[in-house]
């Protein structure tokens, strides 16, 4: 089990975004993993049933941190931004553009549905690769595949997402 932390940890850290609740995470999966060993049947790969504890164990990071609540802060720390006038002592950083952070979140939504057009074993390793960071070494040994043919499905899987980009975002 040990040596699938390091992908344990990876797939944490983009669904948390802190490394913190990503190693917690990963260390309940592992020690929910061992205490129900017995129910490991075989039945999947030993990565796909850690992956389906580790979910479980990031739904419940989540919960936690959404139910830690950060304290305002008191009136004096808010008067200590402002001068005797009223006025900022540094100026607050500016909003995001929501339209530009809807125009991506639309542009994901377009790239997740292109990414699941893709055939399985091509999705499997684009995925390990751009998503993941799998050397090609790794994703050969995971998939079962040569070297040369991980580089062709890499390929494959980069010519369909930019023409399926091309006709439903790029196009539009």
């Amino acid at each position: 089990m040990e040596s699938e932390r390091p992908y344990l940890l990876r797939y944490a850290s983009l669904q948390l975004r802190d490394r913190h609740a990503a190693e917690d995470a990963v260390q309940e999966a592992l020690l929910a993993a061992l205490a129900g060993e017995a129910g490991f049947g075989g039945r999947s790969n030993l990565r796909t049933w850690l992956t389906g504890i580790l979910k479980h164990k990031i739904v419940d990071a989540i919960r936690r941190m959404s139910r830690e609540t950060t304290a305002l802060p008191d009136d004096n720390e808010l008067d200590a931004l402002f001068d005797e006038r009223g006025h900022w002592i540094e100026m607050p950083r500016a909003w995001d553009d929501p339209d530009t952070s809807l125009e991506q979140k639309q542009f994901f939504a377009a790239l997740e549905e292109c990414l699941g057009r893709l055939p399985g074993k091509t999705a499997q390793v684009f995925m390990m690769r751009e998503h993941l960071g799998y050397e090609t070494g790794d994703i050969c040994k995971e998939v079962g595949v040569t070297a040369t043919h991980c580089w062709v499905l890499l390929y494959r899987a980069r010519v369909a997402l930019r023409e399926c980009l091309q006709q439903n975002w790029f196009g539009k």
